[in-house]
């Protein structure tokens, strides 16, 4: 069975990625830990054994950026005019692509544990469930997982709201389907979110915690989450 991992990206534009964690630390800061945060996703991601990992690009022209382990990763552009659709349309390349267990994550946990993502597969593979998803602290998910593509998961979701997750497990009830739930996690888009982050003891993420030093040096990495 093919298994597939699908990863929502953005370019490392200044001004176009972060933007709220921007409020706090500038573009070009922001820009510089989500370049690390996606790295440390890419490379957790890619340690997944018997997992093709499939990058999906929202990008402004046809160019992908140049990442590490880019011979490894296969490249795709985002389509579509929502978020829904975007990630609709790309579970169905997926499929498309001889794909038969799919889960997507963004890049905003980049500390996530790659134990959590093969869960999600083993879930899918072994034990029935049809869908399995990472509840968010903010009531989003972080991973969504299908072994066969359903459009109405992704139909009149309150996207960037608290009832995202809820309304998802909605359609999961509506389309009688078993869904599975994954230990929760959290996703870095504040200041908060990244001391949290550099607060922890674990040795995860080290690119997005280089970046962190990098912008605060006066700080250690162990610092508690409102220690700014």
């Amino acid at each position: 069975m093919s298994k597939g991992l699908i990863i929502f990206a953005r370019k490392p534009v200044p001004g176009k990625v972060k933007t709220r964690l921007a409020r706090d630390i500038g573009d070009n800061s922001a820009a510089d830990v989500y370049s690390a945060m996606l790295e440390d996703i890419i490379n957790q991601a890619s340690t997944l054994k018997n997992v093709r990992v499939l990058i999906f690009w929202s990008l402004e022209n046809e160019e992908f950026p140049v990442v590490n382990g880019a011979a490894h990763l296969e490249m795709f552009r985002q389509k579509g005019r929502d978020l829904g659709e975007r990630m609709a349309n790309a579970f169905k390349t997926a499929f498309g692509n001889n794909i038969d267990t799919c889960c997507i994550i963004g890049s905003d946990s980049p500390d996530l544990p790659v134990d959590l993502i093969a869960q999600a597969f083993d879930k899918l593979v072994c034990d029935g469930t049809d869908i399995v998803y990472g509840p968010t602290e903010d009531g989003g998910y972080y991973l969504l997982g299908m072994k066969q593509f359903w459009q109405r998961l992704f139909e009149n979701i309150p996207w960037s709201s608290p009832a995202v997750l809820t309304t998802t497990c909605a359609r999961i009830d509506e389309l009688k389907l078993h869904g599975r739930s994954l230990p929760s996690w959290y996703d870095i888009d504040t200041i908060s979110d990244l001391q949290q982050l550099a607060g922890n003891n674990e040795v995860s993420a080290p690119l997005t915690r280089a970046a962190f030093q990098r912008i605060f040096p006066h700080l250690h990495s162990t610092c508690s989450p409102g220690a700014l």
